[in-house]
């Protein structure tokens, strides 16, 4: 089986250029993750559901945690999180663009060893009730 690429120097500052390289970092990482998991899903022991992984996905996640250099480092433990994140709430989704098709966000807090607390929102689809990760960022403290 094929592994993943090894990720090293990730940059830690906020130049645009930085936050950029960043995002592809993310994007180049879901890319490898879905080649490597092509049912794109990871069953969650909170929800007693999968969590799944969908174009929302990568573009929310790229574009939110690709600000910070320890969410960044985050989305790279995305196996742990999506199976180990906990219920905290449950939100109506924002009648915006991407939230749209969701009739409920679910807010999940994992512990992330080296990182800290990592938030990952999971949106509940309208009819079918799947559950698609949202967004994965690591809590600033």
């Amino acid at each position: 089986m094929r592994t993943m690429t090894e990720i090293t120097n990730i940059p830690q500052g906020n130049t645009p250029e930085e936050v950029a390289a960043r995002r592809n970092i993310i994007a180049n990482f879901y890319r490898e993750w879905k080649e490597a998991n092509p049912l794109m899903r990871r069953y969650n022991v909170s929800l007693k559901e999968y969590i799944n992984i969908r174009f929302v996905s990568i573009t929310e996640t790229c574009t939110h945690a690709s600000r910070s250099y320890l969410s960044t480092l985050a989305v790279l433990q995305l196996d742990a999180i999506l199976t180990g994140a906990k219920k905290v709430a449950t939100l109506p989704a924002k009648n915006n663009g991407n939230q749209k098709p969701f009739e409920k966000m679910i807010v999940m807090n994992y512990d992330c060893p080296g990182i800290g607390k990592v938030k990952m929102t999971v949106g509940v689809r309208r009819r079918t009730h799947e559950k698609v990760q949202y967004c994965i960022t690591a809590m600033e403290v």
